[in-house]
């Protein structure tokens, strides 16, 4: 049995502490996608660590923890990841594992994210410069290398044939920065990782499932970023939803039961891109203020506005979700008003869906209001507890999607997070 939790937005819905909440209820924990360009902030005795590559539920020592072939993996990222795991007293060598078939991001590949992100004329899409973009460019043209290849003594040949490639490249974009130092750093990285226990991720995983070992797939960044479904050209570079777990794990569709959804209780977004529910007002900063929105991976300044339920909506259907888990609510106390984003009027049309291409029309939100509670839910630990006007913003959330929210998270702490029902 495999359960997904993945996010519903733009990303950064707090899927880290969720992951972590449910991870004693499974044995194994899976990353199926994305690179370190992922953020998941987890606080652990009370001290803040942001996992980017590692699966959550490595500060469980029962729990086993898979890199998944669908994940683009930088080896210097991973090494510092693991020194700071390491300094929670973790062992993070028994329980973490790496499957031979994910890809891995060179020093190149991140020189050319940031040739192309600031090379004069090319669109900007608000990389995070980690060298995702290229990596999986090289995956899907059949040029890249990976976890499996450090284990061959022709590692350092494929190397240099890629390195070649790309400087080809680099050139083209008049980009000529110094990444020695890079590499030195990253062939460093590569000998620490040659000591992981390097697995066949496919049947490994499906061995565990055999033997009825219960299963977490972990999702990077959001529904709306998937490349094929999000707000293209300003989404990732891989498939975010439940469907890329099959593809990132190498297990089958009828595995799958549970998908839970992680969504805010408002809305944000990193980067360039359409965000129709945006605020640009005094309100959007304040809820940049109380919620610290700002990128676990970049610092970059979050873009904030209110819940927009056609977006969740429509990641709820593409995903199948079973449940949905919203994320900083307590963020929702301070204010007098809240509002969700129920339609869209796109070119003087009322619609309900999501726009082939929002950026080629003129989309306008259609509001409806909901009076705020102004109490501080923070410390709230029970449903019955919560206010009656939280209450009220929950069920028409959940009419409206037809998708129960099974769990509230009112605050950063493990403790902080009520079952609704």
């Amino acid at each position: 049995m495999v359960d997904v939790i993945l996010g519903l937005q733009w990303g950064d819905e707090g899927k880290g502490k969720i992951v972590d909440y449910f991870a004693p209820k499974y044995d194994m924990i899976a990353r199926f996608q994305g690179g370190p360009n992922a953020g998941h902030t987890l606080y652990v005795n009370d001290k803040k660590i942001v996992l980017h590559q590692i699966p959550s539920g490595v500060f469980h020592e029962n729990t086993i923890n898979l890199i998944g072939n669908g994940v683009v993996l930088d080896p210097i990222t991973l090494r510092k990841e693991c020194e700071a795991v390491a300094s929670f007293g973790v062992d993070f060598r028994k329980n973490l594992y790496i499957a031979q078939r994910a890809h891995l991001i060179i020093p190149t590949h991140r020189a050319l994210d940031r040739a192309s992100e600031t090379s004069k004329g090319n669109e900007k899409i608000g990389s995070t410069l980690k060298g995702i973009g290229p990596a999986y460019m090289d995956k899907t043209g059949r040029n890249g290398l990976r976890v499996g290849d450090l284990l061959d003594k022709s590692f350092t040949t494929q190397y240099i044939r890629l390195r070649l490639k790309h400087q080809k490249l680099l050139d083209g974009f008049n980009y000529h920065e110094d990444i020695s130092q890079d590499e030195e750093e990253f062939f460093d990285a590569l000998d620490f990782m040659r000591s992981f226990k390097i697995v066949n991720g496919e049947y490994f995983i499906n061995d565990n499932l055999q033997k009825q070992k219960k299963v977490l797939a972990e999702g990077a960044q959001g529904s709306m970023l998937d490349v094929d479904f999000g707000t293209f050209p300003f989404v990732t570079s891989s498939n975010t939803i439940s469907a890329a777990v099959c593809t990132g794990l190498g297990v089958a569709p009828q595995r799958i039961r549970d998908v839970i959804g992680v969504s805010k209780a408002y809305c944000t977004r990193v980067g360039s891109g359409p965000f129709p529910s945006e605020l640009l007002d005094g309100i959007g900063e304040e809820l940049r203020r109380i919620g610290s929105e700002f990128g676990a991976t970049t610092g970059r300044p979050r873009r904030c506005g209110w819940i927009d339920l056609v977006a969740l909506r429509y990641a709820s259907m593409i995903n199948g979700v079973t449940k949905i888990v919203m994320t900083k609510a307590d963020v929702l106390d301070a204010f007098e008003e809240l509002r969700v984003c129920t339609a869209y009027n796109v070119n003087g049309a009322k619609s309900e869906e999501i726009p082939f291409q929002m950026t080629r029309m003129h989309l306008e939100p259609v509001w409806q209001s909901f009076p705020g509670w102004k109490i501080d839910t923070s410390k709230i630990n029970s449903c019955g507890n919560l206010p009656s006007a939280m209450k009220e913003y929950i069920r028409f959330i959940e009419g409206f999607l037809h998708v129960p929210i099974s769990h509230i998270s009112n605050g950063p702490g493990r403790d902080q997070l009520v079952v609704n029902g």
